[in-house]
């Protein structure tokens, strides 16, 4: 991959793909502090309409802007980010799901020692958050 320090537009720095089960969604709630019943009990989702159980929001946000921090080598090189979620990551209860990242160069501001990664965020062929970017610090 490309040096953090040096990258060009259009880039790709990384890419990954995260298997969550049902059992990375326990332990989640359990950092978090997010045990809402929708992401480990299937009757609760099915109650309220939903196609299944689902990852947390902010699990999928973390592990999309991950492969960043890997490819960076230090958190605190991350300077901002944001996603919209567009769609939800369903994890079945035998198989999981896994979430694919590609993150691309899309600003590189070498005066400023400064860049924006764009992140194509998706599971089972779709893009589950939008507009997702990750303001990096390049010194």
């Amino acid at each position: 991959m490309t040096s953090p320090r040096r990258i060009l537009l259009g880039d790709t720095v990384a890419k990954a793909r995260y298997h969550v089960t049902r059992e990375s969604l326990v332990r989640y709630a359990g950092a978090s502090g997010d045990f809402n019943s929708i992401h480990y009990r299937d009757d609760v989702a099915d109650a309220v309409g939903l196609p299944g159980v689902l990852a947390h929001g902010m699990l999928t946000l973390g592990l999309a802007t991950q492969c960043v921090v890997d490819w960076l080598g230090d958190p605190a090189l991350v300077t901002g980010y944001r996603a919209r979620f567009t769609k939800p990551v369903i994890v079945d209860p035998d198989q999981g799901a896994v979430v694919e990242v590609v993150a691309k160069a899309a600003e590189v501001d070498e005066s400023a020692g400064t860049a924006r990664i764009d992140l194509t965020v998706t599971f089972d062929g779709h893009t589950v958050l939008g507009k997702s970017q990750v303001w990096i610090s390049l010194r």
